[in-house]
């Protein structure tokens, strides 16, 4: 029965469009909440907490984190075991967490890759920052070409048999790796679900590696991650750069040589688009991998409240003409 002193808002789920993931039973709103930026020790955690308020008020039940969020590393899972207790403690049944491991965490060999010692011990600390049992997504971050992928695949398979991840996902896979990987998660009865990429209207990488392709042949679900290009596909940036934007206070994945007239020149010009078709130009690149059936889930960030819900209008209108797909492609010079 639905607690009526919740305290969030209880027609939360039906603003919201929820896909089943691939051919699995899971089901992922259409937007989803990434925790890569913003959750770190650099960020108020009153902030954090309105952010995610906000998202689950609004349908989105999907919080994808990684075990080096931050920074430091570890602390923006840290901040949602937090927020696991002070906001979500009664709805954990009613959330999708997944978390990740592939990339570098600790010092020394065993910290990074792709190694049943790596992922297994790397799980473990997720779970204990978090304060949970299980995650409902575990995924290997990036291919280790060092790893022979049997042991990778492997050991996927003996955190599902452990009960500490329902499912597995794989990032940053192009199509011809993750058509073998498919291959011996198959054998091994494990639910392999949702693969995860970098995708977005500049960024057209997975269009021209196999992966995009691999996972429409496979049916698995796709969720995209950067889908603003850490900020250049929004209107943020048409009139300089502003005191409190990534650029001025973490520049790590956007700087400001990356605003250069040619980039700035599309930019504007797709801004124009996204006006006529009533939207920002942040929904417009939304709403632009929505309308792609390969699509199930696009991941967001959020500095504040505000960014969630103009994401979130995005699903209302996610239909393009031919001539606007065109028009797209020729603004991005494709």
């Amino acid at each position: 029965m639905f607690d009526t002193s919740d305290m969030f808002d209880p027609s939360r789920y039906e603003s919201m469009e929820y896909v089943r993931c691939g051919n699995s039973g899971l089901q992922l709103p259409r937007i989803s909440l990434g925790l890569w930026h913003n959750f770190g020790d650099n960020a108020r955690y009153d902030t954090m907490e309105a952010i995610a308020r906000t998202a689950f008020n609004n349908g989105i039940t999907h919080f994808d984190l990684a075990n080096n969020y931050g920074p430091a590393y570890g602390s923006a899972e840290k901040n949602f075991g937090r927020l696991m207790q002070d906001l979500f403690s009664a709805h954990r049944d009613e959330l999708v967490i997944s978390t990740k491991a592939g990339f570098d965490m600790w010092p020394g060999p065993y910290g990074v890759g792709g190694s049943r010692k790596y992922l297994i011990a790397s799980l473990d600390q997720s779970l204990k920052r978090m304060g949970l049992d299980y995650v409902d997504i575990f995924y290997h971050h990036c291919m280790d070409a060092n790893t022979p992928l049997e042991e990778t695949m492997g050991a996927l398979e003996q955190i599902v048999r452990s009960g500490k991840a329902l499912y597995v996902g794989l990032s940053n896979y192009d199509g011809e790796t993750l058509e073998a990987a498919t291959t011996l998660l198959n054998e091994m009865h494990v639910p392999f679900i949702i693969a995860q990429n970098r995708y977005n209207i500049f960024d057209r990488t997975i269009e021209h590696n196999g992966l995009k392709q691999a996972v429409k042949k496979l049916n698995k679900g796709l969720i995209t991650f950067s889908p603003l290009d850490q900020g250049l596909l929004t209107d943020r940036y048409l009139n300089g750069i502003p005191a409190d934007s990534r650029i001025g206070h973490d520049p790590r994945f956007l700087k400001a040589t990356d605003l250069n007239d040619a980039i700035m020149t599309k930019v504007s010009a797709l801004n124009e688009m996204a006006q006529t078709r009533g939207q920002s130009l942040s929904q417009m690149a939304l709403a632009w991998l929505l309308h792609d059936d390969a699509v199930t889930s696009v991941l967001v960030g959020a500095s504040r409240p505000e960014q969630v819900l103009d994401d979130v209008e995005a699903v209302n209108n996610t239909h393009f003409t031919d001539e606007e797909l065109q028009k797209i492609d020729e603004i991005c010079g494709l």
